[in-house]
């Protein structure tokens, strides 16, 4: 069953202003979930203290272990305490939406790979666990999988949450868009060699749902598994606004929300649909 989460502390709707996206693009250490914690901070608060402040910083995926399943069950977050704080805190401080990536949280003793999200003013709006375990990093045995979808609200804006392998799931990210997702922030460890895979997947997902699709993903090593990171904000019309490159870097560019409705008018897909004939 979907849910939606529509709340908000902050009074101030901001429906057509440009928004400035930053994504943390970086390394992951292994196990760390301390030294993680530290870099990701010491990155957030730079692209907080940039000449433009950022409206929304987006984390990549288990920024807070990496993929270090073999002992996940003991360095996750139980019920992910010290990662809420923490990012509550900072959005808070800084008056900036956080899109909190993902963190191996333990929840009753068992760990879900979780997407926080605070608003500006440090309020969670959305926990989102991932629904698609990825079978070639042997997820399923050790984590246990979401049993539902997210739509968030931002601003008055609507938002829906995916995390790297949900992607390759196109009904997932139109199940969003027609409930009024006009955003869709993904967090990825999505690793070489299938960089053409991501920038393909991301990119329909865009045209496809008439929607903006921001996406951060890590770079760096772990084990025998390379990450290319490309991080990436793509237009309803599904052309490239930022991308990163292969290191650690903070991309950011500005999207513009009432794109989503131009090209939407533009090209009616959604009242063109036919979903009697979709069922089988």
């Amino acid at each position: 069953m979907d849910q939606s989460i529509n709340q908000s502390s902050n009074p101030t709707i901001r429906q057509a202003a440009p928004w400035r996206i930053a994504l943390i693009q970086c390394d992951i250490a292994l196990g760390e979930p301390g030294v993680n914690r530290a870099k990701l901070e010491l990155a957030m608060e730079r692209a907080a203290s940039a000449g433009e402040k950022p409206d929304v910083i987006l984390l990549p995926e288990l920024w807070n272990t990496g993929y270090a399943l073999t002992e996940i069950g003991e360095i996750a977050d139980p019920e992910g305490r010290d990662s809420r704080e923490w990012l509550a805190a900072f959005a808070r401080r800084h008056g900036i939406h956080v899109v909190g990536g993902s963190i191996a949280e333990n929840r009753g003793g068992q760990v879900y790979n979780t997407m926080l999200v605070f608003n500006r003013s440090g309020v969670e709006v959305a926990a989102y666990s991932k629904i698609h375990l990825f079978r070639l990093m042997e997820e399923e045995k050790y984590l246990q999988p979401g049993g539902q979808s997210m739509i968030f609200e931002l601003d008055g804006q609507q938002a829906g949450a995916m995390i790297c392998y949900d992607i390759r799931f196109p009904e997932l990210a139109r199940s969003l868009a027609l409930r009024g997702a006009k955003l869709l922030f993904v967090a990825a460890e999505w690793p070489q060699p299938r960089l053409n895979h991501w920038r393909t997947l991301l990119t329909a997902r865009a045209i496809e749902n008439q929607m903006y699709v921001i996406a951060c993903n890590r770079t760096g090593t772990s084990g025998g598994d390379e990450f290319f990171g490309h991080s990436m904000i793509i237009d309803p019309w599904g052309e490239i606004v930022a991308e990163g490159g292969e290191g650690e870097d903070i991309v950011t560019g500005i999207i513009d929300l009432t794109l989503v409705d131009q090209v939407r008018r533009r090209i009616p897909v959604f009242a063109d649909r036919r979903p009697q004939l979709y069922e089988w």
